[in-house]
């Protein structure tokens, strides 16, 4: 008996030692992991915006999007940049579901005239050296300059203006179609993305 309570006893000590020691580094971590987090982010919107001398990780705008499978609002963040106060642009995530491995995560930059800066792919699992070309420059390339108007919207394989990959047209078509819901999400609420003192 005195065996059994003595190794209790060891165990919960143990425990607790792991316990303390666990939450130590998680506090001692915590910010490096924070900061890391939004030098990933400047870095992301810095790809999809012009120069801009705001922090616009914290000038942003919050829009419910609708609902997830669960119930829960689905938020949307735009990041406003600007330069000298003015605005120059605004950058939020588009997801697009249905790439070949599963979500693929797109920073899309647009100017106040409505017209895209440019994407950026932040996160896929796509089959390397075919859907994962999807971060190659020349692909992104080709969504700059474009807008809701006047532009076909899908793939060439479909009868679209948008380059697709050869043998990998379903990651292409994903990212299109996603950054054309994002486009056509932005436009209905524009007015309360940009105005002035918006923000939350």
């Amino acid at each position: 008996m005195k065996d059994m309570i003595r190794l209790l006893l060891a165990l919960t000590l143990i425990a607790a030692g792991a316990g303390l020691i666990l939450s130590q580094v998680e506090n001692a971590t915590r910010e490096p992991i924070k900061e890391q987090r939004r030098l990933q982010m400047l870095k992301a919107l810095s790809a999809v915006l012009p120069a801009f001398d705001n922090s616009p990780d914290t000038d942003v705008v919050t829009l419910k999007n609708g609902v997830d499978k669960k119930g829960r609002a689905i938020e949307v963040n735009f990041y406003r940049g600007r330069h000298a106060g003015q605005l120059i642009g605004t950058a939020f995530k588009v997801v697009a579901p249905d790439g070949y491995s599963g979500n693929i995560n797109v920073m899309v930059g647009i100017a106040p005239n409505d017209k895209l800066i440019g994407i950026e792919i932040l996160t896929h699992a796509e089959t390397p050296g075919l859907g994962s070309r999807i971060t190659e420059s020349w692909f992104k390339e080709q969504f700059k300059g474009k807008g809701l108007e006047g532009v076909d919207w899908r793939v060439k394989k479909d009868g679209g203006e948008f380059d697709q990959i050869t043998g990998a047209t379903i990651s292409p078509r994903a990212i299109v179609k996603a950054v054309k819901k994002g486009l056509e999400f932005y436009r209905e609420h524009k007015a309360e993305i940009t105005a002035e003192g918006a923000q939350s």
